[in-house]
């Protein structure tokens, strides 16, 4: 049972909202395939009624997957001030339903956690979101119509209720020696007015973005997303490493500058929930530390120099680039009335630099980097 009293972070609730509700890019991603109709849902022998036991069962699948998401969320942070060995710990942020002051009507909010100034990560933030009872918009229910490919699913329609929960983390490191980690996980579901079927699905993922390449750290983290997803590749056509590596490779990536924003990941959407496909998400969630605290024990102590540092913050300047111009997410929150701005912003790096018409040598770290960022590779 979700505990008011739990401690959990939100902060980049429009981010994730939009990521659930708008499909990605056209220019340089290829669209994985679109929500599917939750195929336990039976249907009754009166037309358009679904099956309330079914119905429920949906709702249960969702509160456990939110519950689970408040317990890693618990965990991670702990985890993370451990390694972080600073005494720096993670500020709390309620709002919505969350809040002290709360109105118990409420269905909806989150709490955003943010640490700062510390010895490994210099920001970091990582989010809790819940959303229930939620009414689509005209734009964002044709947005979801849009990427549905299955003339059999029921319309989705302006007013069609949504209810959604998430868990999101931009880790951002003080050393340039070691990668910047992003990742999230969520479950989005709508129930047709037209009580026609229930959509739900799942998306996810997580990646790197090194400011210099330690290449066994970069396959070391790929490696464990491949073992991942062959360990559960029976139970969903969609799990497919190489398909979920691609997506990451072809979202995170900025045109006006023909380069990619790290060394990727995985990245997957529109998976249909289902118990087995729950069952491949959490353990995506529970990959994510153990994917990224063995390269920060392994280079946490290396040595850097002014130069490798200040060639970090033009990178993070890619990273705020990306954030501003094409991540949906940030765009989207902006864009909102009365925006949570420093929520929309938590992502953002604390310190970054613009400098005209950089140089970077040949035959440098730093060209290394760059032509893997032009143009990725296979790392496993």
């Amino acid at each position: 049972m979700l505990s008011k009293k739990t401690i959990f972070f939100g902060g980049v609730l429009p981010q994730l909202v939009a990521v659930l509700l708008t499909s990605f890019p056209a220019n340089g991603f290829v669209p994985l395939p679109s929500p599917h109709l939750n195929h336990n849902i039976r249907r009754s022998t009166k037309e358009n009624e679904i099956n309330t036991e079914n119905r429920q069962s949906l709702s249960d699948l969702f509160e456990d997957f939110a519950s689970f998401l408040q317990e890693k969320q618990t965990q991670i942070i702990s985890e993370i001030e451990d390694i972080d060995g600073s005494g720096e710990t993670f500020c709390n942020d309620p709002w919505g339903m969350f809040a002290d002051d709360a109105n118990p009507s409420m269905k909806s909010g989150g709490i955003t956690r943010v640490i700062q100034k510390g010895n490994v990560v210099e920001k970091g933030a990582c989010s809790f979101t819940l959303l229930k009872g939620g009414k689509l918009t005209a734009e964002r229910a044709a947005s979801i119509q849009g990427r549905q490919k299955n003339e059999n699913l029921p319309p989705i329609k302006e007013g069609d209720e949504y209810s959604a929960v998430a868990l999101s983390m931009v880790l951002h490191t003080k050393s340039p020696m070691v990668p910047t980690f992003r990742s999230d996980v969520r479950l989005f579901m709508v129930e047709p007015s037209d009580k026609s079927g229930v959509l739900a699905w799942f998306g996810g993922g997580s990646d790197l973005t090194p400011y210099y390449l330690f290449d066994e750290d970069i396959e070391f983290f790929h490696e464990r997303l491949k073992n991942l997803c062959d360990q559960h590749s029976e139970e969903n056509e969609m799990i497919d490493y190489p398909s979920m590596k691609q997506a990451c490779d072809e979202y995170f990536y900025l045109p006006a500058r023909s380069e990619h924003r790290g060394t990727g990941g995985m990245f997957f959407d529109d998976m249909s929930a289902t118990p087995s496909t729950m069952k491949f998400v959490k353990a995506v969630t529970e990959n994510w530390m153990p994917s990224w605290f063995p390269i920060i024990e392994k280079r946490q102590m290396v040595e850097y120099t002014d130069q490798q540092r200040e060639w970090q913050l033009l990178r993070r300047g890619r990273y705020l680039e990306f954030n501003l111009l094409y991540d949906r997410g940030v765009k989207f929150g902006l864009a909102n009335a009365n925006p949570r701005v420093e929520g929309v912003m938590v992502s953002a790096p604390p310190l970054i630099a613009w400098e005209y018409n950089h140089e970077i040598q040949n035959g440098s770290e730093e060209d290394r980097l760059m032509k893997i960022l032009k143009k990725p590779v296979d790392w496993v």
